[in-house]
């Protein structure tokens, strides 16, 4: 059966341009023409891949990846802007979005983006599922994170961490002690397997950082290793 995409961007010409050509890559195709129907579209007919415009009528792509992710809703997306705008591209995946791509673009590096992402996410569920079970609870100082239920705890107060926030602490968790360059947590959390925008590692540190940290500035848990990248410890109270 064939792998189905929504689309959701409210221009016609580029709305036709993709489903064609998503079509002659084998793909079933469905659209939509603003945020709240391809939101009411995503939640209902369960597509495999969403492709998401950033400005939509109605209802925002950051919006809809938003609320889509706040229902669990884990369908990878990738998301377009007509902005070379730093802020959203680094919000949208904060939010969850996969990747993102500035038009103008070109349709057969949309179908590549696509079916790349597709192939990661898979790997990702295999890799996911085995860390799951390997890891069934992690205690570090006061932090625990429990990767099977998807929830971390600081103390007895759970923590409210966005989905890449929590895969980002599950992932430092996993390699305790171990530093960890920028460049492979982009890999790893973002599923990039090219040079990307490392700043993107650096925010989310920070707002973990926000959530577990007495003293962001002299954190105890996430350490910056200068000119390498971070690692996980045990705290050292006496610091």
């Amino acid at each position: 059966m064939s792998k189905k995409v929504l689309v959701v961007d409210d221009e016609q010409s580029i709305s036709t341009l993709l489903q064609y050509n998503l079509e002659q890559a084998g793909y079933s195709v469905i659209t939509a023409m603003d945020g709240e129907e391809g939101l009411y579209r995503c939640i209902n007919e369960d597509p495999d891949f969403l492709v998401l415009d950033l400005m939509l009528p109605k209802m925002d792509g950051i919006e809809v990846c938003k609320q889509l992710r706040q229902r669990k809703i884990m369908v990878p997306i990738l998301m377009l802007t007509a902005k070379d705008d730093e802020f959203d591209k680094v919000l949208g995946l904060e939010l969850g979005a996969d990747d993102y791509m500035t038009k103008p673009f070109s349709p057969r590096e949309v179908v590549a983006r696509i079916k790349a992402i597709l192939r990661r996410s898979q790997s990702l569920v295999e890799v996911e599922t085995k860390v799951v079970e390997e890891l069934e609870q992690v205690l570090i100082g006061d932090l625990k994170v429990l990767p099977e239920h998807y929830e971390a705890y600081y103390g007895k107060e759970r923590l409210d961490l966005t989905p890449k926030e929590f895969e980002l602490l599950v992932y430092l968790a996993k390699h305790k002690g171990r530093v960890l360059t920028r460049d492979q947590l982009l890999s790893a959390v973002w599923n990039y397997d090219f040079a990307g925008d490392t700043r993107i590692v650096d925010v989310h540190i920070s707002h973990l950082r926000d959530k577990i940290e007495i003293n962001t500035k002299k954190p105890l848990y996430i350490k910056t290793i200068r000119g390498l990248g971070y690692k996980l410890e045990e705290p050292k109270m006496d610091e």
